[in-house]
C-alpha cells in the first residue's frame, strides 16, 4: 500500500488449515486467470528443500522480522508457533497493484481475517474447508514434510481455524479438488469483474 495506506485494488484471500489444499486451488487459479498475481509472504523460517527466497516466500529470519514488525512493514503479521512468524509486506501489494492485477494471498486464518478487517470491500475471503479433522491428518501424513509433533501442533490448530470459517464472506468445502477449484474460479472472476 501507498504512504497513505490508500487501496489501490482489489485483492482475494485464501485460508485453511494447513492440508485443506488452499495452496493447490490458490496455484491453479494463478495459472488460468491472467489478472491474478500471487503476494509472497515473508517469514522467519529457514527455506524447506526445494523453496527458493522471493518465490515461495521471502525467508528474513527471526531477528528481521522483527525489524520489519518495527518499521511497520507488515499489512499484517502473526507469531504463529514460538519465533515463526509470517506475514504480508506491505511493498506486495503496491507491487502488483502497481501491474494493474488482483493480489491473491494464501495465508493462515487469523491473517486472512485480519486481512479482511482492514481491506473490507476491497478483499474476498475464501475459506476452504477440509472434509474433515481425519483427512486433514492423512492428507498432512502423506506429505512427509514434517515431524510427528508438527502434525500433530498443525492438527490441534485446524479444529479452531474450521470453528473460524464464519469470519469469510464464502467457504468451499474441498472433498473433491476439481470441484473447488471450479467453484472458486466463478467466484474470484466474477469478484474481478465487479
Amino acid at each position: 500500500m501507498n504512504q497513505k495506506n490508500e487501496i489501490d485494488g482489489k485483492v482475494i484471500i485464501f485460508s485453511a488449515p494447513s492440508g485443506a489444499g488452499k495452496t493447490t486451488i490458490v496455484r491453479s487459479l494463478l495459472k488460468s486467470i491472467s489478472a491474478l498475481s500471487f503476494s509472497i509472504s515473508a517469514c522467519s523460517r529457514e527455506p524447506r528443500p526445494n523453496e527458493i527466497n522471493g518465490k515461495d516466500y521471502f525467508f528474513i529470519g527471526v531477528e528481521g522480522f522483527r525489524e520489519r514488525i518495527k518499521k511497520d512493514d507488515f499489512l499484517e503479521w502473526e507469531e504463529v508457533y514460538t519465533d515463526h512468524y509470517y506475514g504480508t509486506l506491505n511493498s506486495e501489494l503496491t507491487r502488483i497493484w502497481s501491474e494493474s492485477k488482483t493480489v491473491v494471498f494464501d495465508v493462515d486464518v487469523e491473517g486472512g481475517i485480519t486481512i479482511k478487517k482492514k481491506l473490507k470491500e476491497a478483499a474476498l475471503s475464501i475459506f476452504i474447508m477440509p472434509p474433515s479433522i481425519e483427512e486433514l491428518e492423512k492428507r498432512l501424513r502423506s506429505r512427509k514434510t514434517e515431524t510427528e509433533e508438527k502434525i500433530m501442533q498443525r492438527i490441534s490448530k485446524a479444529a479452531l481455524e474450521m470453528s473460524q470459517s464464519n469470519a469469510f464472506d464464502i467457504v468451499i468445502e474441498n472433498d473433491n479438488l476439481e470441484k473447488a477449484i471450479g467453484e472458486a474460479r466463478v467466484l474470484v472472476e466474477k469478484f474481478i469483474k465487479t
